[in-house]
């Protein structure tokens, strides 16, 4: 059976649509990223279904050695995973024996190295078993990004583009052009999990509620905005300039704390101009 016989319609369509919501009221989407293996590998897999549950959408990051994106958080959560012996070959095993499915789509994460050491051609078969709708890859620019998407595509998953504040406008309508599922769009110049300017930034000089409504306007596909999302002030100010929103580190943070991430998440949620989806009404 082939990569395209397992694959649904597009994994693009369903992330969009789960981003989008039912269309009946007005509110931000939520995008949740969970590092695999993090705490631990069991521990992991027990969270993922009530993330999922809490989300729209999961991003499952896939621990690498030199994470260049990542801030201290991310990078402790994926030296943890690394040291317990998580690779992307179990990631997708587990993801693949996990019933019942997550209710919320997947979004694969991971460095290009992870990729090319496990093998892009059989990369697409294993990602469709594992229930993944799209992948993003921060270290991979658009322009090098052909040989991936054209081992993607034809599976049904998805290539999510990353835009930044410094995207010079051309590239960011190209990039927004070519993005499926949802374009992320990077608040800060810098890495994950540091401070975040989004709430005080979105109506003070620096920019970037212009730079999200630029970015929005390009992308053929939802924005979520993303990197140092925290609080639930910051989530209301990217109301009108963002389709979405991602939180990473504070979650990650929140799990090592003890905190019911469900909980923690529907307190960022409350940011939004509308409660949560009710999880029961997910197909």
């Amino acid at each position: 059976m082939s990569a395209r016989d397992l694959a649904p319609p597009s994994g693009g369509s369903r992330l969009a649509e789960a981003i989008r919501g039912d269309g009946h009221a007005p509110r931000l989407a939520l995008a949740a990223f969970l590092t695999a293996g993090f705490p631990d590998r069991e521990r992991f897999l027990g969270l993922l279904p009530a993330v999922a549950a809490a989300a729209d959408v999961v991003e499952v990051g896939v621990p690498f050695s030199d994470p260049m994106a990542d801030g201290a958080t991310i990078q402790r959560a994926s030296r943890t995973a690394l040291a317990a012996g998580t690779t992307l070959r179990w990631i997708l095993e587990a993801l693949a024996a996990l019933t019942p499915r997550p209710g919320a789509p997947l979004v694969l994460m991971s460095y290009l190295n992870p990729l090319l050491a496990f093998g892009l051609d059989r990369l697409p078969h294993a990602a469709v078993a594992a229930g993944i709708s799209g992948v993003i890859v921060p270290d991979l620019p658009l322009e090098e990004s052909m040989a991936l998407r054209s081992v993607l595509s034809p599976a049904g998953i998805a290539s999510i583009g990353m835009v930044t504040p410094v995207t010079p406008p051309e590239r960011l309508r190209r990039i927004g052009a070519a993005s499926q599922g949802f374009t992320y769009a990077v608040t800060v110049t810098g890495t994950t999990g540091g401070p975040a300017p989004a709430r005080d930034a979105l109506h003070g000089s620096s920019g970037l509620a212009p730079y999200l409504d630029r970015a929005r306007a390009a992308s053929a596909v939802p924005l979520l905005a993303g990197f140092g999302i925290r609080d639930a002030r910051q989530v209301a100010a990217l109301t009108g300039h963002a389709d979405g929103f991602i939180v990473g580190s504070a979650l990650i943070e929140a799990i090592e704390a003890g905190r019911d991430p469900a909980a923690f998440l529907a307190a960022l949620r409350a940011g939004s101009t509308l409660s949560p989806r009710n999880p029961q009404e997910r197909t």
